[in-house]
Protein backbone atom coordinates (compact mmCIF):
# COMPACT_ATOMS: atom_id res chain seq x y z
CA UNK A 1 0.00 0.00 0.00
CA UNK A 2 1.12 3.64 -0.83
CA UNK A 3 2.94 5.05 2.05
CA UNK A 4 0.82 8.15 1.52
CA UNK A 5 -2.59 6.81 1.25
CA UNK A 6 -1.50 4.35 4.58
CA UNK A 7 -1.28 7.61 6.32
CA UNK A 8 -4.27 9.52 5.43
CA UNK A 9 -6.25 6.57 6.07
CA UNK A 10 -4.74 5.86 9.13
CA UNK A 11 -5.14 9.61 10.12
CA UNK A 12 -9.19 9.24 9.59
CA UNK A 13 -8.88 6.86 12.02
CA UNK A 14 -6.11 7.82 14.63
CA UNK A 15 -6.00 11.41 13.49
CA UNK A 16 -1.61 12.23 13.21
CA UNK A 17 -0.72 14.44 16.69
CA UNK A 18 2.96 16.36 16.84
CA UNK A 19 5.19 13.86 18.83
CA UNK A 20 6.32 16.36 20.88
CA UNK A 21 2.95 18.80 22.39
CA UNK A 22 0.35 16.00 21.29
CA UNK A 23 -1.75 18.55 19.02
CA UNK A 24 -3.55 17.23 15.90
CA UNK A 25 -1.20 18.08 12.85
CA UNK A 26 -2.04 16.73 8.94
CA UNK A 27 -1.43 13.02 7.82
CA UNK A 28 1.79 13.70 6.46
CA UNK A 29 2.82 16.22 9.47
CA UNK A 30 6.13 15.46 11.49
CA UNK A 31 5.67 18.04 14.14
CA UNK A 32 3.79 21.33 14.38
CA UNK A 33 4.53 24.36 12.97
CA UNK A 34 5.39 25.83 16.82
CA UNK A 35 7.14 22.69 17.91
CA UNK A 36 9.23 22.14 14.53
CA UNK A 37 10.27 26.19 15.02
CA UNK A 38 11.84 25.13 18.15
CA UNK A 39 13.90 22.24 17.10
CA UNK A 40 17.51 22.66 17.38
CA UNK A 41 19.52 21.07 14.43
CA UNK A 42 22.89 19.51 15.40
CA UNK A 43 25.93 20.90 13.36
CA UNK A 44 28.68 19.64 15.15
CA UNK A 45 31.21 17.60 13.67
CA UNK A 46 31.27 14.61 16.12
CA UNK A 47 33.92 11.32 15.14
CA UNK A 48 32.98 7.62 15.96
CA UNK A 49 36.12 5.68 16.16
CA UNK A 50 36.50 3.47 12.93
CA UNK A 51 33.56 4.57 11.89
CA UNK A 52 33.13 6.84 8.31
CA UNK A 53 31.30 9.21 9.43
CA UNK A 54 28.29 10.79 11.98
CA UNK A 55 25.12 12.26 11.18
CA UNK A 56 22.54 13.52 13.57
CA UNK A 57 19.12 15.52 12.57
CA UNK A 58 18.87 17.38 16.16
CA UNK A 59 20.34 18.57 19.48
CA UNK A 60 19.10 16.32 22.44
CA UNK A 61 17.34 19.18 24.33
CA UNK A 62 13.87 20.12 25.87
CA UNK A 63 12.69 20.81 21.93
CA UNK A 64 12.62 17.34 20.48
CA UNK A 65 12.90 15.22 24.22
CA UNK A 66 9.21 14.61 24.65
CA UNK A 67 9.32 13.05 20.91
CA UNK A 68 12.16 10.69 21.84
CA UNK A 69 10.40 9.57 25.22
CA UNK A 70 7.07 9.03 24.02
CA UNK A 71 9.09 6.26 21.41
CA UNK A 72 10.58 5.61 24.77
CA UNK A 73 7.84 4.74 26.55
CA UNK A 74 6.49 2.27 24.63
CA UNK A 75 3.85 4.81 22.79
CA UNK A 76 5.63 5.73 19.48
CA UNK A 77 3.08 7.44 18.02
CA UNK A 78 3.45 10.01 14.92
CA UNK A 79 7.25 9.93 16.62
CA UNK A 80 8.93 6.90 14.54
CA UNK A 81 7.93 8.64 11.28
CA UNK A 82 8.86 12.10 12.14
CA UNK A 83 12.62 11.01 13.75
CA UNK A 84 13.30 8.37 11.09
CA UNK A 85 12.65 11.44 8.53
CA UNK A 86 14.51 14.08 9.33
CA UNK A 87 17.21 11.75 9.62
CA UNK A 88 16.76 10.42 6.56
CA UNK A 89 16.78 13.86 5.51
CA UNK A 90 20.33 14.67 6.74
CA UNK A 91 21.91 11.41 5.47
CA UNK A 92 20.49 12.39 2.54
CA UNK A 93 21.66 15.97 2.74
CA UNK A 94 25.12 14.96 3.47
CA UNK A 95 25.46 11.93 1.14
CA UNK A 96 25.58 9.20 3.36
CA UNK A 97 22.28 7.47 1.78
CA UNK A 98 24.83 6.98 -1.31
CA UNK A 99 27.58 5.38 0.48
CA UNK A 100 25.33 2.47 2.18
CA UNK A 101 24.36 -0.87 1.18
CA UNK A 102 22.45 -2.22 4.64
CA UNK A 103 21.06 -0.70 7.86
CA UNK A 104 21.63 -2.03 11.06
CA UNK A 105 19.64 -0.89 14.00
CA UNK A 106 21.18 -0.72 17.47
CA UNK A 107 19.52 -4.20 18.79
CA UNK A 108 18.14 -3.74 22.19
CA UNK A 109 17.98 -6.71 24.70
CA UNK A 110 15.20 -9.39 23.62
CA UNK A 111 13.04 -9.21 26.87
CA UNK A 112 13.41 -5.40 27.09
CA UNK A 113 12.46 -5.37 23.56
CA UNK A 114 9.57 -7.38 24.14
CA UNK A 115 8.35 -5.42 27.19
CA UNK A 116 8.30 -2.32 25.36
CA UNK A 117 6.86 -3.93 22.10
CA UNK A 118 9.09 -2.92 19.60
CA UNK A 119 12.58 -1.35 19.31
CA UNK A 120 12.48 2.21 18.79
CA UNK A 121 15.81 2.66 17.21
CA UNK A 122 15.09 -0.69 14.40
CA UNK A 123 11.67 1.87 13.68
CA UNK A 124 13.49 4.75 12.79
CA UNK A 125 15.86 2.43 10.60
CA UNK A 126 12.98 1.15 8.76
CA UNK A 127 11.54 4.57 7.69
CA UNK A 128 15.11 5.22 6.44
CA UNK A 129 14.82 1.86 4.52
CA UNK A 130 11.62 2.41 3.21
CA UNK A 131 12.45 6.28 2.25
CA UNK A 132 15.58 4.80 0.24
CA UNK A 133 14.72 1.38 -0.57
CA UNK A 134 17.75 0.15 1.46
CA UNK A 135 17.14 -3.18 2.94
CA UNK A 136 17.24 -3.38 7.10
CA UNK A 137 18.77 -6.28 8.53
CA UNK A 138 16.80 -8.34 10.64
CA UNK A 139 18.93 -9.48 13.54
CA UNK A 140 21.95 -9.85 12.19
CA UNK A 141 23.68 -8.09 15.26
CA UNK A 142 21.72 -9.25 18.20
CA UNK A 143 22.12 -7.47 22.38
CA UNK A 144 23.42 -11.54 23.92
CA UNK A 145 23.04 -9.93 27.39
CA UNK A 146 21.35 -6.86 29.70
CA UNK A 147 23.64 -4.16 30.36
CA UNK A 148 23.13 -1.53 33.44
CA UNK A 149 21.40 1.81 31.95
CA UNK A 150 24.23 4.01 30.16
CA UNK A 151 22.85 7.47 31.37
CA UNK A 152 24.01 5.92 35.20
CA UNK A 153 28.01 5.56 33.76
CA UNK A 154 30.60 7.83 32.74
CA UNK A 155 32.22 7.40 29.69
CA UNK A 156 35.22 4.74 30.44
CA UNK A 157 32.52 2.93 32.02
CA UNK A 158 30.15 2.88 29.55
CA UNK A 159 32.43 1.07 27.18
CA UNK A 160 33.32 -1.65 30.03
CA UNK A 161 29.80 -1.86 30.39
CA UNK A 162 28.54 -2.86 26.71
CA UNK A 163 31.71 -5.36 26.50
CA UNK A 164 30.59 -8.55 25.06
CA UNK A 165 27.14 -7.24 25.43
CA UNK A 166 26.61 -7.64 21.69
CA UNK A 167 26.96 -10.36 19.08
CA UNK A 168 26.93 -11.32 15.13
CA UNK A 169 24.69 -13.41 14.55
CA UNK A 170 24.23 -13.28 10.38
CA UNK A 171 28.40 -12.42 9.44
CA UNK A 172 27.20 -13.66 5.96
CA UNK A 173 24.61 -10.88 5.80
CA UNK A 174 27.30 -7.63 6.73
CA UNK A 175 30.41 -8.98 5.10
CA UNK A 176 31.49 -7.12 2.27
CA UNK A 177 28.57 -4.75 2.74
CA UNK A 178 28.72 -0.83 3.66
CA UNK A 179 26.39 -0.30 7.01
CA UNK A 180 24.67 2.19 8.27
CA UNK A 181 24.46 2.04 12.02
CA UNK A 182 21.17 3.82 13.58
CA UNK A 183 19.96 4.87 17.07
CA UNK A 184 17.96 7.26 18.47
CA UNK A 185 20.06 9.25 20.64
CA UNK A 186 24.21 9.13 20.98
CA UNK A 187 26.02 10.59 23.79
CA UNK A 188 29.44 9.62 24.16
CA UNK A 189 29.21 7.32 21.03
CA UNK A 190 30.17 4.49 23.13
CA UNK A 191 27.61 2.21 21.83
CA UNK A 192 28.12 3.10 18.27
CA UNK A 193 32.11 2.64 18.90
CA UNK A 194 31.71 -0.89 20.03
CA UNK A 195 29.05 -2.13 17.13
CA UNK A 196 31.56 -0.72 14.84
CA UNK A 197 34.36 -2.52 16.16
CA UNK A 198 32.33 -5.90 16.08
CA UNK A 199 30.49 -5.38 12.67
CA UNK A 200 34.17 -4.16 11.08
CA UNK A 201 35.57 -7.19 12.63
CA UNK A 202 32.86 -9.60 11.06
CA UNK A 203 33.94 -8.56 7.65
CA UNK A 204 31.85 -5.37 6.93
CA UNK A 205 33.45 -2.94 4.42
CA UNK A 206 33.02 0.09 6.41
CA UNK A 207 30.80 1.59 8.91
CA UNK A 208 28.98 5.01 9.25
CA UNK A 209 27.25 6.04 12.34
CA UNK A 210 23.81 8.06 12.35
CA UNK A 211 21.53 9.41 15.37
CA UNK A 212 18.09 11.36 15.51
CA UNK A 213 19.75 13.41 18.25
CA UNK A 214 23.01 14.09 19.79
CA UNK A 215 23.01 15.25 23.19
CA UNK A 216 24.57 18.39 23.97
CA UNK A 217 26.70 19.38 27.46
CA UNK A 218 23.65 21.57 28.43
CA UNK A 219 21.26 18.24 28.86
CA UNK A 220 23.82 15.27 29.76
CA UNK A 221 21.92 14.87 32.76
CA UNK A 222 19.11 13.58 30.90
CA UNK A 223 20.35 11.44 28.79
CA UNK A 224 18.66 7.61 28.07
CA UNK A 225 20.72 6.50 25.39
CA UNK A 226 24.26 5.50 24.80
Amino acid sequence: MNEKFKRKILHLLFPTKCPVCGCFIGSMDRFCINCAENLHRYNGNFNIKGAESFTASFIYDDGIIPAVMLMKDGICGNAGYALGNELADRLADDGTVDKIDIIIAVPMYRKDERARGYNQSDVIARVIGKRFGIPVADRAVVKIRRTKQQKMLDRKMRMFNLKGAYAVRSPEIIFGKRILLVDDVCTTGSTFTELTSLILENGALEVRCAACCHTSDIHKKSVQSG
